[in-house]
């Protein structure tokens, strides 16, 4: 039989997301500036909101960079 591999949840359900946790913010998004989809993170759904608006709040604030720095 084959067994399922279990996936290990990166934000416990009980977590607050917060938009000035930037630490937490920069694991769900790529070198890119880009946000991760939900299958490659294994958030859940609502999860996935929270997330995505907290790092446009943050982009907004000024705490999150859009983009990445083109270091050339």
């Amino acid at each position: 039989m084959i067994s399922k591999k279990q996936k290990i949840a990166p934000i416990r359900l009980n977590k607050k997301i917060d938009y000035k946790d930037i630490n937490s913010l920069t694991l769900f998004v790529t070198e890119q500036g880009k946000i991760l989809p939900r299958r490659a993170t294994g958030v859940t759904v609502q999860q996935q909101r929270k997330l995505a608006k907290a790092i446009k709040r943050a982009r907004i604030l000024s705490l999150f960079p859009f983009v990445a720095s083109n270091s050339i």
